[in-house]
């Protein structure tokens, strides 16, 4: 065992002292001379070991075995001070020492002593070794954590090299403390352990040619993270310091009392760790006492972005906005008051806070002391009132230079000290949030003007259908002075008087029901133009020809809107062709056939046709008509509907040849509905 002792310490001891050569001609700097220490030292440490096989130096070999560890922790600890304050200010590296130090005393005072009462060197070194294995794997953490990632490659393979040395050396320690002895197998294994790191090491010297001084930086998390364990550890501590006093005057109780005191303080480390309001306090006396600004405005700003622009699960406009604003000072809830024309601001919602009852006129004291969005207002200067709750500060949302609305925030889980730069936070993200329910509201606005939009064109179509069925009814009663004593005139007139009234009903039903989805089916375009023709030509008296060259295939469209269409584009030809021949009318002819998966239906006429710039130009646009008395909507309308059914209207015509009108809806193989 000796033999192979000396021979593993040997080799690593060539190997590191190999290694601290490499670093020293590679260049000069303050990282490299400390990775070449702490590589001689582990060059030292192995050569001592190796030594004690047939020298008396083993109270060398612990020493060196302690300062082996605590020049590679001093070397990440110079990143870690460049990367926590830039090199400036070392006051945090500095507390972070203190804090390590002040847990390895306590544990040494705790278990250094031997059976007989003094201390043993064994002992000391034992917790000394896992102070520093502990504090190493912990500051390797926040130090890898804190390195950008693009840079992140500068301190990797360090960081895993002695993250895995720290490791191993805890287990050491750990082995040590627990069985009260040193175990030879971890013992001689470690020259292996740091002999399998180096060339982790060696390559991290080949390839950094920076000096280890990469662009690093820590974070508040990182460093409310880093308190946090300190505190635990602390904390525990002081928990075995409780049970070894009761162990040693507890007398019969003190078993009971140890275990109780063990139970209750990790019940305590539990319920703190959970508690906002102590995570709160931890980091509000981190950031006031180690940091030069408050907050991380990177961070602020990217948190801000991502509450307002969540998308997981429903949350309301309301309460996002007010989140946005309340985390920047720890609040847990909060109201949003808007701007509602000129008499003053309504509540608009609350998150996790009750609801207000009243309105803020224009001329409240909160109004005023926003002075415009450029304030923010302490509500402890004012007095309560009666329907709104209690609040800590008014935060002002001033879009485009006006107040269109403020968010009262209530007070904050731990105690927050309010000064400018929780100010200037405060507006600079409120002018965010302003512009996120400006947005809203503008969309609102959009909104309604849509669907009022929506409307007045469903009105339109409504308002030209009537036209349509009041001419009909206008050529019945001109017919019925002529034909009122012919029973065959008789019948056709009470079927064309049903048919119109029952028209009247569903234009004046979809009118009551704007928003209403149209019902679609698939319905069988031959019989709905039949019954059209059927009608339109005993209303006008005019010969309507039908040719249906195809199989019965419907159409996926609603029946009204198909009725509409056909309609309206048969009494325009009707119209055309009585226009070009007003003493001897040709027929209208309407033609129904199918082509691969499209239905086609032709209305011609021979009228006077119509140039292309009047089809470019005015047929489709509403309001605009060539016709004496004509709305100017029916061709747009036409199109429209047929266009929603996923169709489309064609005009094949030509000045003096007439027109042809071509309805293309898909063809669907169904029955009808």
């Amino acid at each position: 065992m000796f033999e192979s002792a000396f021979v593993l310490h040997a080799i690593c001891a060539v190997l590191y002292a190999g290694l601290a050569a490499l670093v020293m001609l590679r260049g000069r700097g303050p990282g490299r001379a400390l990775f070449a220490a702490a590589s001689l030292a582990t060059a030292a440490w192995a050569a001592m070991v190796a030594a004690m096989s047939f020298l008396p130096v083993a109270p060398l070999a612990f020493v060196l075995d302690l300062l082996r560890p605590a020049l590679w922790l001093v070397f990440i600890l110079h990143l870690y001070r460049r990367a926590a304050l830039g090199g400036r200010h070392p006051t945090q590296v500095y507390l972070l020492l203190g804090f390590i130090a002040a847990l390895a005393v306590g544990a040494i005072l705790l278990t250094g002593t031997s059976a007989g009462g003094a201390y043993s060197l064994r002992n000391v070194w034992v917790m000394v070794l896992m102070g520093l294995a502990i504090s190493t794997i912990l500051v390797i953490e926040n130090l890898y954590l804190s390195t950008r990632e693009e840079v992140r490659w500068h301190v990797n393979l360090p960081c895993i090299a002695l993250g895995a040395l720290a490791t191993y050396d805890a287990i050491l320690a750990g082995d040590t403390l627990l069985f009260r002895g040193l175990s030879p197998l971890l013992f001689n294994g470690r020259p292996i352990a740091i002999g399998v790191v180096m060339p982790l090491l060696a390559l991290a010297v080949s390839r950094n040619r920076r000096n280890w001084e990469a662009d690093l930086r820590i974070t508040r998390a990182a460093a409310v993270h880093t308190a946090s364990l300190v505190m635990a550890g602390l904390f525990l501590l002081g928990l075995v310091g409780a049970g070894q006093a009761f162990r040693y005057f507890g007398g019969d109780w003190s078993g009971v009392a140890e275990i109780a005191i063990m139970f209750g303080g990790l019940v305590g480390v539990t319920v703190l760790a959970t508690s906002r309001s102590a995570r709160s306090r931890l980091r509000f006396l981190l950031i006031d006492h180690f940091f030069a600004n408050r907050y991380d405005y990177r961070r602020e700003w990217m948190r801000c972005i991502t509450t307002l622009s969540a998308t997981e699960g429903y949350i309301a406009l309301h309460a996002r906005v007010i989140r946005a604003l309340a985390d920047i000072v720890d609040s847990p809830g909060g109201l949003l008051f808007v701007r509602e024309g000129e008499a003053g601001f309504e509540w608009a919602g609350s998150w996790s806070m009750p609801a207000a009852t009243v309105s803020i006129p224009a001329d409240d004291p909160i109004v005023t002391g926003l002075r415009g969005g450029e304030w923010i207002v302490e509500m402890a200067d004012l007095p309560p009132r009666e329907g709104l709750p209690s609040a800590w500060i008014a935060t002002p949302l001033n879009h485009g230079g006006a107040l269109i609305g403020f968010i009262l925030l209530a007070p904050p889980r731990a105690p927050f000290g309010l000064d400018r730069e929780v100010f200037d936070l405060l507006r600079v993200v409120g002018r965010q949030v302003a512009t996120v329910v400006a947005e809203q509201r503008a969309a609102e606005v959009l909104m309604q003007t849509r669907q009022l939009h929506e409307y007045s064109k469903r009105f339109a179509f409504v308002a030209h259908d009537i036209k349509n069925v009041s001419t009909q009814l206008t050529l019945v009663l001109s017919n019925a002075e002529v034909h009122m004593e012919n029973p065959e005139f008789q019948h056709d007139m009470l079927a064309t008087i049903r048919a119109a009234v029952a028209k009247i009903g569903a234009l004046i039903k979809r009118l009551e029901a704007p928003d209403s989805p149209v019902a679609q089916a698939v319905v069988q375009p031959a019989g709905r133009i039949a019954a059209i023709i059927a009608n339109t030509g005993r209303a006008t008296g005019m010969e309507i020809r039908f040719d249906n060259a195809g199989p019965d295939i419907g159409v996926a469209m609603a029946a009204a809107s198909l009725d509409a269409v056909v309609t309206h584009l048969l009494n325009n030809a009707i119209e055309a062709t009585r226009t070009a021949h007003p003493a001897d009318a040709p027929p209208v002819q309407i033609t129904l056939r199918h082509e691969g998966r499209r239905t086609l239906i032709d209305i011609t006429d021979e009228g006077p046709g119509m140039t292309p710039d009047f089809v470019r130009d005015g047929l489709f646009r509403p309001f605009r008509t060539s016709k004496p008395g004509g709305s100017g909507i029916g061709a747009y309308q036409a199109r429209e509907l047929l266009r929603e059914a996923g169709g489309d209207l064609v005009v094949i015509t030509r000045p003096g040849a007439g027109t042809t009108m071509r309805v293309l809806l898909p063809a669907v193989e169904g029955v009808a509905a």
